[in-house]
């Protein structure tokens, strides 16, 4: 299976939750107020721009109502609550945990 890109994984997320680019794009807000543009969402959308700043992930995942976690990680980046020093140990266990829990999602496993 490809792998999905940030822009297909929210073009999909906004298209479930019943929204045109314009209107979501009219719900982000930059730092300083000022709405975010159609054309801008649109780029992002088609992978013709980087994934956003991480507080239009949060933004984002709010509008759309996706995990900002599932954005994140299709953005190949690491949410700011976590963006901090850890010992390898920690960095270890959460990718092995990670690991564990794509392999039971695969193979159809549920937790429990």
């Amino acid at each position: 299976m490809k792998k999905k890109t940030f822009g297909q994984v929210l073009t999909e997320a906004r298209k479930r939750a019943g929204l045109t680019q314009k209107e979501v794009a009219e719900r982000l807000r930059r730092p300083d107020g000022r709405p975010v543009d159609a054309p801008y969402l649109n780029a992002v959308e088609h992978d013709r721009r980087r994934p956003p700043p991480d507080y239009l992930i949060v933004q984002l995942a709010k509008i759309i109502e996706i995990s900002a976690n599932v954005l994140f990680f299709h953005a190949r980046r690491m949410p700011s609550d976590i963006k901090r020093d850890v010992e390898h140990e920690q960095v270890e266990a959460a990718y092995e945990a990670f690991r564990k829990a794509i392999a039971g999602a695969k193979s159809g496993k549920k937790k429990g």
